[in-house]
């Protein structure tokens, strides 16, 4: 299989803090692949190290081939990169940021305008090229940032929280321009803290102080890796129920979705019909209570509360 990433044991260490903890990752040439994790986690501290950017303390890695220790200057300019505050330089125009980055990417001289109008295009700046950065709209702003990261052409693109602080409507069509470039052969390596966004990749690595502690499709991993039933519930007192259900040991999750109240079973063995017969003990009437699919949000709380137990009975056992 051809791989785009390939590390084993990348680890950074700042002083005694560990931000990345021995990571192995097999990123496939042409696919998504989301980074899913709090913030800390040390998401933009292995995607800066898988950049070029900055070096690992311990561990070897390859980017396209080409070795992480040894060519880290090579590494940058094979890849593309989308830093989270968007590396403009707000007194240029849009036009003017994308010659400048043709520039320092080195694209030939006689490429620059015909990639230049590329990206304008790709991006849907048309309208927009001759205005300052500083004044464009935070969409237009992300989709230049984009476009600037991909104007000498790479096969790999590095996304790191590219959505932050983005309105919806533009956060929807930007996921639909990188699955776009997907489908073109390029490959996408986003990170991310948005659930929602986690859903559209093709594959999820979920972080959590520094370690990957589980990786797959959100299919695979909610189908072979997450066992806990999901329900959801209609109730005539919202509050009471949710205060019943977060003191109730089966219970291992509640939130509150809308008109309804969604749970993670705390036994594989649960069933809604539990649920029901708990809540009409204590006075309550369920309108409608059934199993759903469990969501991105569900694996990831679980996932990480599951490794916050185990760290945490490490710790007890060591004292």
């Amino acid at each position: 299989m051809d791989y785009a990433v390939v590390t084993e044991g990348l680890t950074r260490r700042f002083g005694k803090l560990v931000a990345v903890d021995h990571l192995d990752l097999h990123i496939r040439t042409g696919e998504l692949y989301g980074f899913l994790g709090p913030n800390g986690a040390g998401k933009s501290t292995t995607l800066r190290m898988l950049c070029g950017i900055l070096e690992p303390t311990e561990g070897q890695g390859s980017v396209l081939g080409i070795d992480l220790i040894r060519e880290p200057e090579r590494v940058k300019s094979s890849i593309g990169y989308m830093s989270q505050k968007f590396s403009l330089y707000d007194d240029l125009t849009a036009e003017e940021n994308l010659t400048f980055y043709a520039r320092v990417y080195m694209v030939p001289r006689q490429d620059r305008a015909r990639r230049v109008a590329q990206m304008v295009r790709l991006a849907d700046l048309t309208g927009q090229e001759t205005k300052r950065a500083a004044y464009l709209s935070g969409g237009y702003r992300q989709r230049l940032a984009l476009a600037c990261a991909l104007v000498h052409g790479p096969r790999l693109l590095f996304l790191d929280e590219p959505t932050a602080g983005v309105d919806p409507v533009s956060r929807r069509n930007f996921w639909g321009l990188i699955r776009r470039l997907v489908e073109e052969g390029i490959t996408a390596v986003v990170t991310t803290h948005y659930m929602d966004e986690a859903e559209l990749c093709d594959t999820l690595g979920f972080i959590y102080q520094g370690q990957l502690i589980a990786q797959g499709t959100p299919a695979s991993i909610k189908g072979e890796t997450f066992r806990k039933p999901v329900v959801e519930i209609e109730t005539d007192d919202l509050r009471r129920a949710t205060d019943l259900l977060a003191e109730w040991p089966a219970v291992e999750d509640v939130t509150r979705v809308g008109l309804r109240l969604h749970l993670v079973l705390a036994d594989e063995r649960g069933a809604p019909e539990e649920v029901v017969a708990y809540l009409k003990r204590h006075g309550l009437a369920v309108e409608w209570a059934h199993e759903v699919e469990p969501s991105v949000e569900d694996l990831f709380v679980s996932f990480v509360d599951k490794e916050r137990k185990a760290r945490l009975r490490e710790q007890l056992r060591a004292v």
